[in-house]
């Protein structure tokens, strides 16, 4: 896709990096309270959901977390039975992390994303095709952006 500006319009840059950014950590704080855990733990069920099963070491590197601090993540959500450990058969000193089958409570959360998929589905359906797949392309490598910065930072100086 052909850039028609070399520069991007200074609201929407504050839009996502400010408005949007926020209104998408607190929505995901609240799901996280409905759930009974924390941020943390929701975003370590998000991943396994994303990637399947993760490494302790995996997930700790996405979290942004020593291997401790995911260690008490992983042992709060099995106490809880979000996620189960299971050895891997090749190395048996390493785990990885599933999430645990639990149908009435995946229900039970999809409920919470509903209303807010439902509005997002609408709102796309005033789009165009051409203009959905520019928008598609905008937030898959705006995501990228997002992403490869996360680990820039997190990086040792």
């Amino acid at each position: 896709m052909a850039a028609t500006s070399t520069k991007a319009p200074r609201s929407i840059v504050q839009l996502l990096g400010k408005r949007l950014s926020t209104a998408t950590v607190f929505f995901h704080a609240a799901i996280a309270d409905r759930m009974g855990v924390t941020v943390t733990d929701a975003k370590c069920r998000s991943l396994l959901l994303q990637h399947g099963p993760l490494s302790a070491g995996e997930l700790a590197q996405r979290l942004g977390l020593t291997t401790g601090a995911v260690t008490g993540v992983i042992d709060r959500l099995t106490r809880a039975h979000w996620v189960m450990r299971v050895p891997d058969p090749v190395d048996r000193r390493r785990v990885t992390v599933h999430l645990a089958p639990h149908p009435k409570r995946d229900r039970d959360l999809e409920r919470f994303f509903e209303p807010m998929s439902k509005r997002i589905h609408a709102l796309l359906a005033g789009y165009d095709r051409r203009e959905q797949e520019c928008i598609l392309e905008f937030v898959t490598k705006a995501s990228e952006i997002l992403e490869e910065e996360t680990t820039r930072l997190r990086a040792k100086p």
